[in-house]
């Protein structure tokens, strides 16, 4: 299969997964970049026949209001991940991968074992993909598809987890898309499976639910404009880690996006930024 015959995802969260793809495109295409996905772009190309003008177009603008912050993740992920491996993490699970390209991209350790848990349905789009393009991973990467709100433990135990090793858990956001009662679940498997010293990354931020552009992700995504699903950890995230065997260390995000000299639309509120979970 090319990557031209991949089943393109169109429809829900998968959704999401083309839009940071074209985030990540646009940063790579700069010359002050943070950091380089040449995969990003060949993402979007073989997605971009799957859709048709208007659609493609509905996503093009949400990417380019989305911009300023979600780059800037990206790049605070990056660090998260590196800073995991530097304290002795040797594994890295990335919940709700899409189509993350980090065990190609970043500069890892051949023995980091590298798991990326999604939808089969992405798996089905983003695998063909890389094997068109000859894409090789730096590390030992392993696909776990499963949906988090079922048995992912079981399929990621299958290709290798060990409990007993530290692990760097990342959610880039998409426990969002999660309801609060699954959301919930998957950290309290995520605390069963973490040997001491794992570590777990929080994002901390105030969404404005009626705000244009998070109507208009509703309604390309999740297609229910005028919902507003009560989704993710909520505010009580970081009480519950601190209060199931983790220490938390809380950093502001102007703190963390100082040294990058972008401007984002989240500055100014002390209250918005990144947890690190260590667990004890």
């Amino acid at each position: 299969m090319t990557g031209a015959s991949a089943p393109v995802p169109t429809a829900g969260v998968a959704m999401t997964a083309l839009g940071v793809a074209l985030i990540r495109a646009r940063e790579t295409a700069r010359p002050d970049r943070l950091y380089a996905d040449p995969l990003a772009e060949v993402f979007l190309s073989a997605a971009r026949p799957g859709f048709d003008a208007g659609r493609w177009a509905g996503l093009e603008r949400l990417a380019e209001q989305y911009f300023e912050g979600r780059t800037l993740a990206v790049e605070v992920v990056d660090e998260h991940v590196r800073e995991s491996i530097a304290a002795g993490c040797r594994q890295v699970v990335l919940l709700g991968a899409g189509l993350d390209t980090r065990a190609f991209r970043l500069d890892l350790p051949p023995d980091i074992a590298f798991f990326e848990v999604d939808l089969p349905e992405l798996f089905d789009f983003k695998e063909p993909v890389l094997g068109a393009h000859r894409a090789h991973p730096v590390c030992s990467r392993r696909i776990v598809a499963a949906d988090l709100c079922g048995d992912w433990e079981r399929v990621l135990l299958e290709r290798g987890f060990r409990a007993d090793v530290p692990t760097a858990w990342v959610d880039e956001g998409v426990l969002g898309y999660v309801p609060r009662a699954a959301s919930y679940t998957v950290v309290e498997t995520a605390t069963r499976l973490s040997a001491p010293g794992s570590r777990f990354g929080i994002g901390r931020f105030q969404v404005d639910a009626a705000a244009p552009q998070y109507r208009a992700l509703r309604e390309l995504v999740l297609e229910v404009p005028e919902g507003r699903p009560v989704n993710g950890l909520g505010p009580d995230g970081e009480s519950w880690f601190a209060a199931h065997g983790w220490r938390t260390t809380f950093r502001a995000w102007d703190e963390l996006i100082a040294p990058y000299g972008r401007p984002s639309g989240l500055r100014g509120d002390p209250a918005v930024g990144h947890v690190v979970a260590v667990r004890e």
